[in-house]
This record gives structure tokens, C-alpha cells and sequence, in this order.
């Protein structure tokens, strides 16, 4: 029988804010953008020693085509990557980005918005009276502190602070609970001659493309400075648990230098390896329950909602949960994806923004996405301000205040 604790302690409060966002990713970023801007005193907790979330600290850096280049991600194009700003919204672009320049980036437009940040803070737990949450438990360099908000938004990807306070959860694809795999992102760089091929102790000898833990190669190489992007490895693991993690950060790595031997061999005989992420990438775990639940009947059919927040024409992309040698890839078309998916019937005050909002796992491979959760953020970040300026609950705001914001603040919907 495991032996259970009943762990107390008085924890002091670090800091006060109005908004206060778990997860400094790319929801978590737009959604304090968005708050500061409508005049709240904003504060990021970062797990990390990073902004950007998956971009940066597990170095998926390109944004898959959306179809809808707006509001905070289209300021970041324009201000980061000005070269790939299309004309009008309503395009796709995927453009390679530096994800150390992002990490730089993001730093400071925090601090020109007046975002108070803070990093290795590590999500413990909630602190909830009746139907709303008084305070966030994070885990600092300086043991235990509490960060008290008016509204909350959990960023964590994982739903982390929902599930903590009582948010009903689901996780993975409904017939097993079994995830995306991970990846470990990697990059490689054109030395301009011959580099001796390195394969460590206890890696794979990859012979032929069937071999490849995806069956298949997969990378970019769209700047024109020899750095090459490479999204090959594919681990069976969900990112929210032990044990599972643990193995994926040691199999990813045999397979992230497995990988690069063989392309050294197969056509990048000058390339060398330069740069590994610091941490597997998880492209699915939890999803809350919401007033509403994105299925795949909305994303073949086009669906259109009231209360849209977001949308994207990304196509449905499952990597196979079973780590087969396989990815579930369809084209659609565009949807909406609606305020309602964020918002859980339980708490007055908090909102989930990102990757775990309330989806089946199918609509979940499509919506997951950076371009998309900076979308969310930034619809999250104001729906909290309206919440807090109106004194209503989070399900209660006024969609049209919510849309006419979005507006102002750039945002542009196709009809």
C-alpha cells in the first residue's frame, strides 16, 4: 500500500496582481500582452528559465500555416520576422524562426508592456475559497511562495492549475487515454565540408528511411544560413507523467544523435550537430472539460461560432499515439474555435488557455499549435480583464465587449 502525507505549512504572499498567468508559453505570453494592455497589473509564473514554451525551451521553432496571421502573433511576425509578414491576414505562412531570438524577444516586450515576470517558478497548487481561487502555490529559489489575483489563467499546457482546483479533465484519445509522442527537436549546421560522423554508446544504427523512428524525414532548412531544423525522433510517452517523461528524455536523446548519424550519411555529410533542445516536446496531455468541447465534426464542417476566439485552417495532425511509423494528416478547410472551450463551470476566475482547452483528441491535433494558442492567450487575456472590470464571472463576460477589444487590439476574423 503507498503511503500517503498530509503535507501544511504557512506560505506567505509573494506578490498581488489582477491577472496572474502559469505558463509564460505562447498563450501564457499573448494573454498577458493583452491583459496588460487593457490597464491590469499582470504576473507570469515560469517554470522555466524561458519564455516561449515549446518554441524555445523544446526548440520547435517554425510556426505551422494557420491561415490567419493576427492580433499578438501577427505583431510578433511583423516585429521578429518582418521578411514573412503576408499582406493581409487572412494568408499562411510558416516561417523557421532563431529560438534563442524569440527567447530574447519575448523578454523584452515584457518588459516594454510592464509584465512582471518570473522564472523557476514551479506550479504547486491552488488555493480555492467557494468558486473562485484565492492564490497559486509556486515552488521559487526561495522555497514556497503564494501569488494572489483577482483572475487566474492556467498556460501550463498540461491544465496543471484546473486539475488541482477541481476542473474535470480528460487525457489522450478516448478509446486508450494514450498521447501524442514526444519529440526532441535538434538542429544542425552546414559546416560547408566533410564532418566525421559521431554515434555514441547505446544509440541505433538507422540504415534506410523505414528504419527512422518516424519512417520518414522530416526537417526544414528555409533561411539560407545552413542551420538545419530536424523533427525526427518520436517517443511513446504522455508529457504529465513520471515515469513516462523519464524515459522520454533518455530515448529521445539516443534517437536525437541515431538521427543526425544517419543524415550525416545520407545527403548532410557537412553538417554538424549544434544544438539540442533542453527538453523533449509534448504535443498532448490533458484537455479540460469546458462549457464547450472542440470535436472533429466542427473541424471537417467548417463550424462557426458566436463566441469565437480563434481560428485556423492547420490541418488535423496526429502523430500516432501507438509511436507507429505513421501520422493521421487531413486536410480542412477552417473553423472557429470558441470563448466557451477555455472556460470551465466550475470557477468564477479562472480561464485555460492553450494546447489543454476543452477538445477531443482529434480537434486537440489541429488547435495544439503555437500561432494558434497565441490566439487563445490573447482572447484569455481580456476576457479576464473584462471579468475583473464587470464583476462577473468568467462565463458571464460580454462576447461583444470581448470581440470589440480583440479589435482594437489588432485582430481580425474571416468571415
Amino acid at each position: 500500500m503507498m503511503t500517503t502525507y498530509s503535507f501544511s505549512r504557512e506560505i506567505e504572499t509573494y506578490k498581488q496582481a489582477d491577472v496572474v498567468i502559469i505558463g509564460g508559453g505562447p498563450a501564457g505570453t499573448a494573454a498577458a500582452i493583452s491583459a496588460a494592455r487593457c490597464g491590469k497589473k499582470v504576473v507570469i509564473l515560469e517554470k522555466t528559465a524561458q519564455l516561449g514554451g515549446m518554441g524555445t525551451i523544446a526548440n520547435v521553432s517554425i510556426f505551422m500555416p494557420i491561415g490567419n496571421v493576427t492580433g499578438i502573433y501577427r505583431e510578433l511576425i511583423a516585429e521578429m520576422l518582418a521578411e514573412s509578414l503576408p499582406a493581409g491576414h487572412d494568408e499562411s505562412i510558416a516561417p523557421q524562426y532563431s529560438p534563442f531570438m524569440l527567447r530574447h524577444y519575448l523578454n523584452e516586450k515584457m518588459k516594454k508592456e510592464k509584465v512582471d515576470v518570473y522564472f523557476h517558478c514551479e506550479f504547486i497548487g491552488t488555493i480555492r475559497e467557494g468558486s473562485k481561487l484565492k492564490a497559486v502555490i509556486v515552488s521559487t529559489r526561495e522555497g514556497l511562495k503564494a501569488f494572489e489575483g483577482e483572475c487566474f489563467i492556467d498556460c501550463t499546457g498540461d491544465a496543471r492549475v484546473a486539475i488541482d482546483a477541481g476542473v474535470p479533465y480528460t487525457t489522450g484519445r478516448e478509446s486508450d487515454g494514450l498521447t501524442q509522442p514526444m519529440t526532441l527537436m535538434f538542429m544542425m549546421q552546414d559546416t560547408g565540408k566533410p564532418v566525421t560522423p559521431i554515434l555514441p554508446e547505446g544509440c541505433y544504427e538507422y540504415k534506410d528511411v523505414s528504419d527512422l523512428p518516424q519512417g520518414r524525414r522530416l526537417y526544414w532548412e528555409q533561411n539560407n544560413d545552413g542551420s538545419l531544423l530536424v523533427n525526427m525522433s518520436r517517443v511513446k510517452a504522455n508529457g504529465a507523467k513520471i515515469e513516462d517523461v523519464n524515459y522520454a528524455e533518455t530515448e529521445a536523446l539516443k534517437q536525437v544523435y541515431s538521427i543526425a548519424y544517419y543524415l550525416q550519411k545520407t545527403g548532410f555529410e557537412n553538417y554538424a550537430l549544434t544544438h539540442i533542445a533542453p527538453q523533449t516536446g509534448t504535443r498532448e496531455t490533458n484537455q479540460i472539460v469546458g462549457l464547450y468541447t472542440l470535436n472533429e465534426q466542427d473541424l471537417t464542417s467548417g463550424a462557426r461560432f458566436a463566441d469565437v476566439v480563434a481560428q485556423t485552417n492547420y490541418e488535423i495532425d496526429i502523430h500516432s499515439p501507438d509511436a507507429q511509423k505513421t501520422t493521421d494528416e487531413r486536410k480542412i478547410d477552417g473553423y472557429d474555435i470558441p470563448y466557451r472551450c477555455m472556460v470551465p463551470e466550475s470557477l468564477d476566475n479562472l480561464l485555460i488557455a492553450g494546447r489543454s482547452i476543452s477538445a477531443t483528441h482529434v480537434a486537440m491535433s489541429s488547435m495544439r499549435v503555437q500561432a494558434t494558442c497565441y490566439a487563445l492567450g490573447q482572447a484569455a487575456g481580456i476576457a479576464a480583464s473584462l471579468s475583473i472590470g464587470s464583476a462577473v464571472r468568467m462565463q458571464n463576460i460580454s462576447i461583444d465587449k470581448l470581440h470589440d477589444i480583440l479589435e482594437d487590439q489588432g485582430v481580425k476574423f474571416k468571415k
